[in-house]
This record gives C-alpha cells, sequence and structure tokens, in this order.
C-alpha cells in the first residue's frame, strides 16, 4: 500500500457501500487520528491568512512542472503570512474551494531546508481535498483560484501548517515555517465525469446505462426479467489510466438503483458531492467491481445479495432484503 503524505488527513472512506446509509462515525474518527493536526476536522482553524508575494528561497532544479524541484534554504526570516508564487500558471480549470485536486509535491523546513515529505520519489501524485479539515490549511488557502497545470511554491507558517504542537513523525518543530513546491495536475468536482470510449453495450438482459460525460447523472434502464445471479462489472466507457489496485482508494461519481424496480436509492449527483473510499472498506461487489478497471472509466457494477448487502440492508434506506443493486461508477481517480 503507498505511503500516506504527512501533510493530509486520511480520507474518510466509507465502511459500507457508498452513502446507503452506514454510519461513518469511525471514518471521522479515523480522519481527526491524523499525522496533521492542523488538517483534524475537529482542529479550531484560524482566520484565513493574509497572502503575500514573499520572501520565498528560490528552485534551483528541476524547475519545470512535473519534475522533482530543488529548493534553497530560506534566507533571514520568513513572512508571518502565507507567501504565494504561482511559478509555472496553468491554463486548467480554476481550483475552487471543496474541489479534489490530483497534486505532486515537495515539503521542506525554511530554516534546514530538510525535505521531510514528497510525492515525486515515489512517483504517485496525490488526490486533496480543498476543504477544512482535509488539508493543510496553507495548501488549501495557496491554491484555490490557481488553475490546473500550475506549479505554486509557498512558505506557510506553523498557524497554517502543524500548528504550535509541529509534527514529530515529520521532524517538523511548533515553530517551523514550510516551504512547499505543488504541480496541480488536475481538479475534480461535482460536476466532473469519466471522459472514456464508449464501449458497447450489447447484453440486452444487462441495464443500459448513458455515455454523458456532462457532469450529470446517467441514465440506468433496467431491464424486465431476471436478475444475474453473479456480479457483472463492465466498461461503458473505457478510460486509459492507471488499474485500481484491491488496496487502492478511488475518487467517484455514483448512481445505485434497484434492480426490481429502477429506483434510485443512492447518488452523488443528487447530493452534489464526490466521494472517495478505500475499496478494502465496502461491499465485495464494489470491491472486486472496480478492481482492475482503469482511471477515467464508467463502469456498470450489478451486485448480487451476496456480495451486496444480503438480508442486512443498511437501516434507513429504500434496500429491502436480498436486493440486487445496479450501479454507474464513474472511477474520476486514484487517491
Amino acid at each position: 500500500m503507498r505511503r500516506r503524505s504527512l501533510l493530509i488527513a486520511a480520507p474518510a472512506g466509507l465502511l459500507t457501500l457508498a452513502g446507503c446509509g452506514g454510519d461513518d462515525t469511525a471514518d471521522k474518527d479515523k480522519a481527526s487520528s491524523s499525522t496533521s493536526p492542523s488538517a483534524s476536522p475537529s482542529a479550531s482553524a484560524p482566520p484565513p491568512p493574509k497572502l503575500v508575494d514573499g520572501p520565498l528561497p528560490a528552485i534551483t532544479a528541476g524547475a519545470k512542472f512535473g519534475e522533482k524541484p530543488t529548493v534553497a534554504k530560506g534566507s533571514g526570516d520568513p513572512s508571518k503570512d502565507l507567501a504565494v508564487k504561482t511559478v509555472v500558471a496553468g491554463n486548467g480549470k480554476t481550483l475552487a474551494e471543496g474541489d479534489f485536486v490530483k497534486v505532486n509535491y515537495l515539503a521542506q523546513v525554511w530554516t534546514t531546508a530538510k525535505v521531510f515529505d514528497n510525492s515525486y520519489d515515489r512517483k504517485t501524485p496525490i488526490v486533496i481535498q480543498l476543504a477544512q479539515g482535509q488539508v493543510m490549511d496553507g495548501w488549501r488557502y495557496a491554491l484555490m483560484g490557481k488553475k490546473a497545470g500550475s506549479r505554486v511554491l509557498m512558505a506557510v507558517p506553523p498557524a497554517w501548517a502543524f500548528g504550535e504542537q509541529g509534527n514529530a513523525q515529520a521532524g517538523v518543530k511548533g515553530t517551523d515555517t514550510l516551504v512547499c513546491v505543488l504541480d496541480a495536475e488536475d481538479t475534480f468536482n461535482a460536476k466532473s465525469s469519466a471522459k472514456g470510449s464508449e464501449v458497447a453495450q450489447d447484453n440486452i438482459d444487462l441495464p443500459k446505462v448513458g455515455t454523458n460525460t456532462d457532469g450529470k447523472a446517467p441514465s440506468i434502464e433496467v431491464p424486465k426479467g431476471d436478475a444475474p445471479t453473479k456480479l457483472v462489472a463492465n466498461y461503458i466507457l473505457e478510460g486509459d489510466g492507471e488499474e485500481v489496485a484491491a488496496s487502492d482508494s478511488v475518487l467517484v461519481q455514483y448512481k445505485g438503483v434497484l434492480w426490481a424496480d429502477g429506483k434510485e436509492f443512492d447518488s452523488t449527483y443528487s447530493r452534489q458531492q464526490l466521494t472517495s473510499f478505500s475499496l478494502q472498506q465496502v461491499v465485495k461487489g464494489w470491491a472486486q467491481g472496480l478492481t482492475g478497471k482503469k482511471v477515467g472509466s464508467r463502469v456498470l457494477i450489478v451486485v448480487p445479495p451476496k456480495l451486496g448487502y444480503g438480508d442486512s440492508p443498511p437501516q434507513g434506506s429504500t434496500i429491502k432484503k436480498d436486493s440486487v443493486l445496479v450501479f454507474t461508477v464513474d472511477i474520476l481517480a486514484k487517491m
């Protein structure tokens, strides 16, 4: 399993199937025990920082977007405000509050230039949400308003980093200002859709799913007749991203209906909010159905009762015992 950034809270994965009446208390507890105190949902947030141009140390090597940067040691005293500079200006979508942003990053201490965390060496970007309690506040304020494709250099005072507690695991003291470089590769919000190539839906005995990519919920037409007794996991749109592993967490849009009557029982589109979860924390039908599928894809998943909720549906949901569940899932990113 990939190493998680020291700078963000753990994503609140869902213990049962996404949003279907499950209790997410345990996940909130996980998030609040993150290695990043300033990213804890229970932490009191400082007021928004004043953004200033500097001082900022120079990037001395790896200056291009996507390259691992080398950053000089800070000179003199850092600003008590949040110093931010757009080193490379992108031309993608604007990053907004609440967005999920795919980034590569490097973080070091102002006074020593000691790098304590970076994603470039792991060759794996991370996905963060620009929301209080989900990411370091310095990152959140520095990235909002920038465009995807941008490289941003920042100096983050303790109040908008780890706070006066510091982070012993990272070797950061409570008085340390952090210097960070972030490459914002892409951004996702409630209007995001998969963008893969259409795959023929030839089997008339399976539900037919809409192929729109406008961020609106795709249609699901459930056929009359008996539901399949085995799991179905078929591409509707096939993306060209990485394959999802059984140990991965993913960011998705999805919609779920009942085979019995075609009625919707859960949807990120209805809530206008994306969701993320670990494949190790959802029902077997989702875990098996999404494993091996490519990022950027839309997938039809038909979940038989034995791989769904069986005779124990979530309390408060419209799902009855031994229901066959039908989902369309857009895999937007690996977390």
